[in-house]
């Protein structure tokens, strides 16, 4: 877990206060800021036509809805270098909505946007700082870092792919109108970065503001370590707050704070999405490459799902609801002879 908690505590007050204030407009307390027992808690289900319209019944408030959706795991992983700028551009153009990052904390303070807890894997730090190794992320200044190469690893066409901070990140989504889902990474590791987070979303007020019921969630700020994920929803109210990993179903009401649950596709199934919809969370199980494993998880009734490939996913969502809406039209349909035959009986 996080560390103890009573090295975070302190870090509370201040943002908390930054960020009601940033809130205190009534116009901006809408349904992002909902206390869980608000929610509507009815499991979901399908309704209107395949493609961006289409929508789910609400979780969230009254009669609200919002659309299934194909999360880009660390950006359009799969057709380009994870974690950078070039991935959320493509996904952009794969026609994404939603973009999960990883975020960690360099070792002068700055939010470095990195999966790996070391930079080997995914850049060429071994060649630019060959005495530097184990190449752990908090060992690096963000200056250090920005001279390194992510792109050169996954194909030639992205030589010279920079290592971004989540300050470029959030403002390269917020020019494409993209939303984040943002995993704090090994936060552990970094004593305070919960803070340091709320901090830079508080100096842009847009992604603290409350989403609109009918589309996905703007920011979701999510982590395997539960303990951070809690403490960073206390810094930041009005953000929806997503847990990593599979919480035991008679468990799942000890986190009535959170809003969503995202565990793995292989540990979940029908029963287990219905327990979390039943406690007023949202699920969207990580990380789906397979088209028909994509389908087989939509089965079980999730709000939608993380994948290196977005546009894939998005075909496959979009096959699914216009199979759904055709057996949904074919049930009415043979509901309405029953009643003609009744009636033509009586």
């Amino acid at each position: 877990m996080g560390g103890p908690v009573h090295q975070r505590i302190g870090f509370i007050v201040g943002v908390t206060t930054l960020s009601l204030s940033v809130l205190a407009s009534p116009a901006l307390a809408t349904t992002s800021a909902l206390a869980p027992q608000e929610r509507e808690t009815t499991t979901p289900t399908t309704t209107g036509s395949a493609g961006p319209g289409a929508q789910r019944v609400g979780l969230d408030s009254e009669t609200s809805s919002r659309p299934i959706i194909a999360v880009a795991h660390r950006g359009a992983s799969g057709t380009a270098p994870e974690n950078t700028l070039a991935a959320i551009d493509e996904a952009d153009r794969l026609g994404a909505e939603t973009v999960e990052v990883d975020v960690q904390l360099t070792v002068d303070d700055e939010l470095v946007v990195m999966h790996d807890t070391t930079l080997e894997r995914t850049t060429d730090v071994a060649e630019v700082f060959p005495d530097r190794a184990p190449y752990d992320v908090g060992d690096f200044t963000m200056e250090e870092i920005r001279r390194l190469d992510a792109g050169s690893s996954f194909g030639s066409e992205y030589a010279g792919e920079p290592v971004p901070d989540l300050r470029e990140v959030l403002d390269r989504l917020k020019e494409h109108d993209m939303n984040l889902l943002l995993e704090i990474k090994a936060p552990e590791l970094y004593p305070g970065i919960e803070k340091r987070i709320a901090d830079e979303l508080a100096r842009s007020p847009y992604w603290l503001m409350p989403d609109s019921p009918d589309e996905p969630h703007r920011l979701v700020v999510q982590s395997f370590d539960w303990e951070s994920t809690e403490l960073s929803q206390e810094l930041l109210p009005s953000v929806p707050h997503g847990l990593l990993g599979l919480v035991p179903t008679d468990r799942i009401e000890e986190y009535s704070w959170a809003r969503m649950i995202n565990p793995s596709y292989k540990d979940v199934d029908a029963d287990y999405v219905s327990a979390v919809h039943e406690a007023g969370l949202e699920i969207m199980p990580y990380t789906i490459n397979d088209p028909e494993q994509m389908r087989r998880t939509l089965e079980t009734g999730v709000d939608g799902f993380i994948t290196d490939f977005p546009a894939v996913g998005r075909d496959v969502i979009d096959e699914f609801l216009a199979e759904r809406e055709r057996s949904t039209e074919d049930d009415q349909g043979q509901d309405e002879n029953d009643d003609d035959q009744g009636q033509d009986e009586d």
